[in-house]
């Protein structure tokens, strides 16, 4: 098994950090960088012509890798929300179709359907979170209820960011094809620690920033973009996504048409000299130890967590409904009040999530980290 990372990062030993999903610590390496990269800002005339475009294809390649698709495939952009108004910009929903959504799924892969719904003529149909935790199931009932209009768009995220729920998106992706269906998968709580094969699942889409489990900055993200949907226009209009608008010209606007491939809907302004090599040490790292072997490791310590806990009169759901790196803890009467910032000054750190607790660790924790938070949170329900 993948040992703890610790010494990678530097998080002090009285620091017990269990919420990667919400924000990761940077590694070490990272930080470096990041230190390195703010000097070149402060002395521009040291960085070639090439400088950028390296940064670009560096970043661009090790996303592709995380989810195994052709780096030509993949565009550079700055947050969820952009990649999902993106994918909105180029696809048509029909009308009297549905469109599916989680309830209390992340704001992105909602709201810019919903602002659309009506002048398009499609409905919002939102799936309820599930009484089991069974967020797959759900899901597939929905798609495949008898009489119900015919399903456009499913947009939703892979683990559901509140309670860990996991979706199997191999069922769901076989579901929508046979309806003729589009698929956006937002894999912000996924990406780099579960597997994901693009060629074989065939999404329309696939979006995911660094800044939670990618071990990066915060403002960079990046989208996969099927190639059937890449002949669409952009959401900015930028010279990089043209052929041949370089200011080196002797004629600017040499050549107008867009370039071939989804390197044409990269973000406008994406000269990110300091956080872009940021953005691909993290990734290129998860990709290095491998999404099995992280998920092995931090399957091993959410279960370590949930054995713990057991018997302290809080709910966790079914291994084989949650994700291997995020753990819920349900209570009873409600989470009582004061206890996440009571783990705080314990120097604990873990989420209030929708009226229940999320525990996220990531390789830089430790079975000291889940046995100290276990031994914490008893002390202090117990009182």
């Amino acid at each position: 098994m993948l040992p703890s990372q610790r010494e990678l990062f530097e998080i002090p030993r009285h620091i017990c950090y269990l919420n990667s999903a919400s924000y990761s610590p940077l590694p070490r390496r990272t930080l470096e960088a990041g230190r390195a990269a703010v000097g070149r800002k402060g002395t521009p005339w040291t960085l070639d012509a090439g400088f950028a475009n390296r940064q670009h294809e560096r970043a661009r390649a090790a996303a592709a890798r995380l989810i195994n698709a052709d780096p030509a495939d993949i565009a550079l952009i700055p947050s969820i929300s952009y990649g999902v108004a993106t994918a909105a910009k180029l696809v048509t929903i029909a009308r009297g179709t549905r469109i599916i959504v989680l309830e209390n799924d992340h704001s992105s892969p909602v709201l810019e359907w919903q602002a659309r719904a009506d002048a398009q003529g499609f409905a919002i149909e939102t799936i309820r979170q599930p009484g089991d935790g069974d967020w797959t199931s759900a899901v597939l009932a929905a798609i495949e209820r008898s009489g119900a209009p015919p399903v456009g768009l499913a947009s939703i995220s892979s683990v559901h960011w509140s309670d860990g729920g996991l979706i199997d998106l191999e069922k769901v992706a076989a579901a929508l094809r046979r309806q003729g269906a589009l698929f956006l998968v937002d894999a912000t709580q996924s990406a780099g620690v579960l597997p994901m094969e693009v060629g074989h699942l065939d999404p329309d889409f696939v979006l995911f920033p660094t800044y939670k489990w990618l071990l990066g900055p915060y403002g960079r993200a990046f989208a996969y973009i099927a190639r059937r949907h890449q002949n669409g226009i952009p959401l900015e209009q930028t010279a990089a996504g043209r052929r041949n608008v370089r200011a080196e010209n002797d004629v600017y606007f040499s050549d107008l048409g867009y370039v071939g491939d989804a390197r044409r809907f990269d973000m406008g302004e994406r000269d990110h000299f300091i956080s872009m090599e940021m953005a691909s040490i993290g990734m290129e790292m998860m990709a290095e130890w491998g999404a099995t072997t992280v998920a092995q490791r931090l399957a091993m310590l959410t279960d370590r967590i949930a054995d713990g806990v057991h018997g302290l009169g809080v709910s966790v759901p079914a291994r084989n409904v949650r994700a291997p790196h995020v753990l819920s803890l349900g209570f009873k009467d409600g989470m009582p009040a004061k206890l996440i910032e009571g783990l705080a000054a314990d120097g604990i750190h873990v989420a209030a999530r929708l009226g229940r607790m999320r525990v996220a660790p990531h390789v830089y924790n430790d079975e000291a980290d889940a046995d100290r938070f276990v031994a914490a949170l008893a002390r202090r329900l117990r009182g």
